[in-house]
């Protein structure tokens, strides 16, 4: 018996095993796709696939939602006879916040089998001849008209290599309705060196406009544009009334040419000289680019020194990186160090809808200059992040942390209203029994320490992200995932002196061995960005695919052949047929699609395996 799981390791333990690494063995597609191959299966062997991830569940409009993929192809279903399947679904649903959840939406028929305070628990349960094509999707919300919150403590496990207690504070920002935005001055930085030329300066350019129309007349806002040189649509702070706002997108429509080097530096200091001496505003400055700069570091260690605390608000740095060769570690650790966002589209097709919200959720800040009331000297503290940014009304506000001590039975937290108001709020401390707080918050302390050991140059801290990463098996930078092959070999045991062989006890008796092989597969990172690729102007998007050319090929012809040749194929007969070959056959056909898909002859190749059924 085999069987077959993922594990993740130290990079530093497979120095020596960068030779097995394969891209066909697992990887990402594309940046939400990622593909495992399952080694040789036997026919008429059961075949049982676990999968569990972690996913972040999207706020708007004062709901929270998920999506889970549950859709199958009809091709996954055995070709002999339609057998029975069951579909299953338990949803269970922790709100954190100890009061009444209201169910907005769900995709499926859920019946509901208990209700607590701030928890709800849903079953679904059928039997289908043929498997859903819906995906599953469920939204709830959490209603208050007020900004209010929670703050959860919970115990690490035996096996957390930091045995420090941890906590997580959050806050609802309330209903909108009731809320007061602050008046906003706002810079936005905008990327328009070579390698944004075509659909990345399109959406660019479509997300800006979009943007500047939900301004209000009270705010004011500037835009650069910057490659080598920086480029500026006014030399001061414009208000953003109906004629500005059309002469902004003229300007943008004339002046987003893609073109040139990348300079980050220059750009980013006038957006800075432009909003630094804001009064009875929020200063806001939007960072969008796709490439990486020697200079980063200088960049973050300018604005660690330029930011100021206390009663003044400085400028909130918000970053969003597209593709992969820019460095999205700095990007992050600027918004860190600014208080701000930080958001990316790895896709070009996503870049508009996601720069779109990025925006937004900038621009809807309603709580500024927030703080955690100092607790006794004697409780020593780590916050993730150590600078927390502004609430915004889009978006629910968390960080989460380590400490050492006794945390009193309320802690409180203070901030700035859009009316330049003080807020204060007491915030009740309670045990999280039924929450993980090291996987829910695995992922943002990943990513943070990440950009902090990328700015330090912390070795201590790559580490520290590894033994995060491998205690909760989330991938990072400095870790690698592997499959891990076990095969179980039962054989029949030696009799003891005395036994005769043929009893059945002896017959019965059963020697288990065990043999493991582990496969390495590519790094799940995201990595720090190209310098060589910025330099030489190469566009998002490009990157070298991390599956075979043929195996992408295949892909992309299985999820179109039924589009390109309705009426003659689909994927359940072309399962069919090629069920029915034997491996010469098969080998055959293998080589002579790939011989015409040179000549762009796939949709011929594919009329023959799969001919018009009669």
């Amino acid at each position: 018996m085999k069987s077959y799981s993922t594990e993740i390791i130290a990079a530093e333990d497979n120095k020596d095993g960068d030779k097995e690494v394969r891209p066909e063995n697992g990887s990402y597609l594309k940046p939400n796709i990622f593909t495992l191959t399952i080694p040789k299966v036997d026919g008429g062997a059961i075949l049982s696939v676990r999968a569990s991830w972690m996913q972040k569940s999207v706020f708007k409009n004062g709901e929270f939602s998920i999506g889970v993929p549950f859709s199958f192809p009809e091709y996954v279903t055995p070709f002999a006879k339609k057998l029975p399947k069951k579909e299953k679904i338990l949803l269970n649903v922790n709100s954190g916040s100890g009061t009444e959840i209201v169910c907005k939406y769900t995709s499926h028929p859920l019946k509901e089998v208990r209700r607590e305070s701030g928890k709800l628990s849903f079953a679904y349960e059928t039997e289908v001849l043929i498997w859903t094509h819906n995906d599953f999707n469920f939204s709830y919300a959490v209603s208050s008209s007020h900004i209010f919150g929670g703050l959860l403590l919970q115990s690490p496990s035996v096996h957390d290599a930091d045995q420090r207690e941890m906590f997580s504070v959050y806050l609802f920002p309330g209903s909108r309705q009731s809320m007061k935005v602050f008046r906003r001055e706002v810079v936005f930085v905008i990327d328009i060196s070579g390698s944004m030329e075509g659909k990345p300066i399109q959406a660019t350019k479509n997300a800006m406009c979009t943007t500047l129309n939900k301004l209000e007349p009270k705010d004011s806002f500037n835009i650069i544009a910057f490659n080598g040189e920086s480029y500026v649509f006014s030399s001061l702070l414009e208000a953003a009334t109906e004629n500005t706002i059309e002469k902004a997108c003229q300007w943008i429509n004339s002046n987003f040419l893609a073109g040139g080097s990348t300079n980050i530096s220059q750009a980013l200091d006038k957006a800075i000289e432009m909003v630094s001496n804001s009064s009875g505003a929020i200063p806001l400055i939007f960072l969008v680019t796709d490439g990486t700069v020697e200079d980063e570091r200088h960049i973050c260690e300018v604005i660690k020194s330029r930011q100021t605390f206390g009663g003044t608000i400085s400028p909130r740095i918000h970053t969003f990186g597209i593709g992969l060769y820019c460095n999205h570690h700095f990007l992050r650790m600027l918004a860190i160090l600014g208080r701000g966002g930080n958001d990316a589209a790895y896709e070009v097709d996503s870049i508009e809808t996601r720069l779109q919200s990025f925006f937004s959720r900038g621009l809807s800040t309603v709580l500024a200059n927030i703080s955690l009331e100092a607790v006794d000297n004697e409780v020593e503290q780590q916050t993730y992040p150590s600078r927390l940014r502004d609430l915004s009304c889009e978006e629910l506000w968390t960080i989460s942390g380590r400490y050492v001590g006794n945390l009193p039975e309320f802690v409180r937290v203070e901030g700035v209203l859009g009316d330049f108001s003080k807020f204060v709020v007491d915030l009740k401390t309670r045990t999280a029994k039924d929450v993980p707080l090291d996987k829910v918050f695995a992922k943002q302390q990943i990513d943070i320490l990440t950009a902090q050991a990328w700015f330090s140059t912390s070795k201590q801290l790559e580490e520290k992200v590894s033994q995060i990463s491998i205690q909760t098996g989330v991938a990072s930078e400095y870790t690698r995932m592997s499959i891990l092959e076990t095969q179980r070999v039962y054989q029949s045991a030696e009799p003891p002196a005395g036994r005769k062989v043929g009893s059945k006890k002896a017959n019965a008796e059963k020697e288990e061995t065990k043999t493991q092989r582990r496969v390495m597969l590519p790094s799940l990172g995201i990595g720090f960005g190209s310098l060589t690729a910025t330099m030489e102007n190469i566009p998002p998007g490009t990157e070298e695919p991390r599956l075979p050319e043929a195996a992408e090929m295949m892909i992309k012809a299985a999820s179109n052949c039924c589009e390109r040749l309705y009426g003659h194929c689909c994927c359940m007969c072309c399962v069919q047929c090629c069920s029915r070959m034997n491996n010469q056959c098969a080998v055959a056909l293998t080589q002579l699609c790939m011989a015409l898909s040179c000549f762009g002859c796939f949709e011929c190749c594919a009329a023959i395996c799969c001919p018009a059924e009669q």
